[in-house]
């Protein structure tokens, strides 16, 4: 039985219906997850919140409540004066938890603080800010959701409290996914969701303050007990709070060699390790390791090339029981520049004995930062993720040659076409204390398994004749220095320029609604493009996005659910797009071009088809290892890897000489990425096979592949 089966009314009013047992408890028996907007938060909202919730719980299902504190005139008169904010909402909070007037109060309020302990139940606080004056978030608004994705949703005047429930005139709307209201399902989901990942604009969440979650459990015996044992405890060994491996995390034995290795080499090192292994966690228990080496004394400093990776990493963090410094931009910590310095500056007083502050590389590389970090000498860890970032020219000068522990994380920490930069980084961070292959991920089962399908395109004739052109360019741009290829800027205009060629190649596009067509009804479909356009027919110096084009063909030609993710939505569109491509229903596919190939975790991706792929190993590991991350129900993955050709090898014969020599280079940097995915893929004799026929159609041998890999050769 799902919510679908459930008779459920368009409309529910408190005192014509029995809301409780002809709504709540039939639908929350069904679901698995509960999202409710309460209004004012209290104990008798918790009270009544208990109401219904034992199937959804005995269906091992969660309950996430956000709720508003109820503030007095004196409250509000300190919030004006500048005290703060969170103080006086958390002893708002407090006044709203109130001692049971009954035995079945008492009981109702001991299962709530159970449900908190085991993680059933979350609670988090929202309100509107403004400069020194704030003002409630009042929404009031709930979903269900079940196994099968069915969603129910229901907003109106009532509360989540006995009254609502049955003294008061309340009523509310309800919304059914598997109705014509699916598009108000999904902005009710939506909508929740921003505000609990505190990114909806106006609006501030915060989490249960700890002195709030004290009060409920002092409702509940055992947990009062337990509770105040640990507090004492943590008084007596203050250090320990600082950070901490988190009770539900293992070590692997290969993070734990990584590990060892690294503070055998004296706590600098590499890790070498694919997408989806464990980089984040494996770096943290590292740092923790660190901590107890060091007499839990350490100062943290972490760098992301990203803020959507600054605040995937702060989650992890917050696991291991540090309280960070989050530094960029748009950081929601408006005064971490202030905080940063006062933290380096009781560091080095040693007042304090730990600090963590993690930042974008772009808030790094300022002068204001810089000043910061050039004060540390020791006791101080440098962590970098996706450290082949840090290899760029005006990156590398930043890195701190006063920090001594240092940790560089990446996936491929070679840069494409980068000697001078690879080389800086292996300087710096020492040698690489674990690698970590994709097949080694795959192995071990950490990577889903996968079948790869290589689809042959060609370039029509004015694509070649553009490609041609660029390549005679191109090797009069390129300098050599000491036998090493050096590339000038103009040579690497040259190459992006050809790039964007192949990338945008007209070809693919009808191979693509070929190969895509048999997935129509299919999700969790996923297609890379190119940042580049495509040529009109008749207009060969104007053509659309490539994105655009694809996105028309899946949303308008093959009628699937499709939504965009480019650097063009916000953060907030981002999250939601990807909530929506997780739950399956609502968008069935994706159209992608770059800003997924660092750090976005997109595990339910099953179905990927790339139209554009790279000759930098970085880039297309990055983007297999994304496809690769294990979902439930996800058994394999399927790739669909678009390689672009100068003309079919059955032409080669009426091919010139000139011709023939200069589209090698193509020709042998796409087969070599044919080999790299079939390698370790459920299916390498379908690609064998194809590359068996490619090599003696077009006359490369074994050792010209292998030379050309060594080699780096861009022509």
């Amino acid at each position: 039985m799902s919510l679908a089966d459930i008779h459920i009314k368009n409309e529910y009013r408190s005192l014509l219906d029995n809301v409780v047992t002809d709504f709540y408890i039939p639908v929350l028996q069904e679901s698995i997850l509960y999202q409710r907007a309460v209004g004012f938060f209290s104990s008798s909202a918790l009270i009544a919140i208990s109401k219904g919730v034992e199937g959804l719980v005995a269906n091992g299902g969660k309950i996430q409540i956000i709720a508003s504190p109820r503030l007095s005139q004196e409250d509000i008169d300190e919030i004006s004066k500048g005290y703060e904010v969170r103080k006086i909402i958390e002893r708002a909070l407090l006044r709203g938890v109130v001692d049971p007037s009954s035995i079945e109060e008492s009981e109702r309020l001991s299962y709530i603080a159970s449900l908190i302990a085991k993680g059933v139940l979350d609670v988090k606080i929202a309100f509107l800010s403004s400069k020194n004056e704030i003002a409630m978030y009042h929404e009031k608004m709930g979903i269900m959701s079940d196994r099968e994705g069915n969603a129910v949703a229901f907003s109106g005047s009532m509360n989540e409290s006995e009254n609502a429930f049955s003294s008061n005139y309340e009523s509310f709307d309800v919304f059914c996914s598997w109705t014509n209201d699916r598009e108000r399902v999904f902005q009710k989901q939506m909508a929740f969701q921003a505000i609990w990942d505190d990114y909806e604009p106006g609006i501030e969440t915060m989490a249960f303050p700890e002195a709030v979650r004290d009060r409920v459990y002092s409702f509940n015996s055992s947990l009062s007990t337990k509770h105040s044992a640990v507090s004492d405890s943590a008084q007596d060994e203050q250090p320990l709070d600082a950070m901490y491996l988190p009770p539900d995390f293992k070590i692997r034995p290969y993070q734990e060699t990584a590990i060892q290795n690294w503070k055998t080499n004296g706590y600098r090192g590499i890790y070498d390790m694919a997408t989806g292994t464990g980089k984040t966690l494996t770096a943290l228990a590292s740092i923790e390791q660190l901590f107890r080496d060091n007499k839990r004394r350490l100062g943290i400093i972490i760098v992301c090339p990203y803020q959507h990776l600054v605040e995937q990493w702060v989650e992890d963090i917050v696991r291991f029981g540090i309280k960070p410094i989050v530094g960029y931009s748009s950081s929601p910590q408006k005064n971490w520049k202030k905080n940063l310095e006062q933290a380096i500056r009781s560091f080095n007083l040693r007042v304090s004995d730990f600090f963590c502050f993690i930042t974008t590389n772009a808030s790094f590389v300022t002068k204001s930062v810089q000043e910061q970090v050039q004060l540390l000498s020791d006791d101080v860890v440098y962590v970098v993720d996706e450290a082949h970032n840090m290899g760029a020219e005006n990156y590398r000068k930043c890195l701190p040659e006063n920090i001594c522990y240092r940790l560089g994380l990446s996936a491929t920490i070679d840069r494409h076409n980068d000697e001078i930069g690879t080389a800086a980084l292996s300087g710096y961070f020492g040698e690489k204390c674990i690698i970590y292959s994709l097949k080694d991920a795959i192995d071990s089962q950490m990577l889903t398994r996968y079948y790869y399908y290589p689809v042959l395109t060609y370039l029509d004739q004015d694509e070649l004749s553009e490609y041609l052109m660029i390549t005679s360019q191109l090797a009069k741009a390129i300098r050599k220095k000491n036998g090493k290829v050096v590339l000038t800027e103009h040579a690497k205009q040259l190459l992006i320029k050809r790039a964007r060629i192949i990338a945008g190649a007209k070809g693919k596009l009808p191979e693509l609604q070929k190969q895509i067509a048999p997935f129509v009804d299919d999700k969790y479909i996923l297609v890379y493009c190119g940042a580049t356009t495509v040529r009109d027919e008749d207009d060969s110096d104007f053509g659309r996005r490539q994105i655009d084009l694809v996105a028309e063909m899946l949303g308008n030609t093959l009628g699937m659910r499709v939504g965009r993710f480019t650097s063009q939505e916000s953060a907030q569109e981002r999250a939601q797009i990807r909530a929506a491509f997780a739950d399956g229903e609502t968008l069935q596919a994706l159209v992608a071009i770059k800003c997924l190939d660092e750090g976005v975790n997109i595990p339910s991706i099953k179905t990927a088809f790339i139209l554009a792929s790279s000759t930098n190993p970085k880039e297309y590991i990055q983007r297999r290892g994304r496809v690769l991350r294990k979902f439930p129900g996800k058994e394999y993955a399927a790739i669909y890897d678009f390689i672009t050709l100068p003309f079919p090898f059955e032409t080669l014969a009426s091919q010139n000489d000139a011709i023939i020599e200069s589209t090698k280079g193509l020709i042998k940097r796409e087969l070599i990425r044919m080999m790299d995915f079939a390698d370790i893929a459920e299916n390498p004799s379908l690609t064998f096979d194809l590359l068996y026929e490619l090599k003696h159609g077009f006359n490369i041998t074994e050792e010209e592949l292998l030379g050309e890999e060594e080699s780096g050769n861009v022509i």
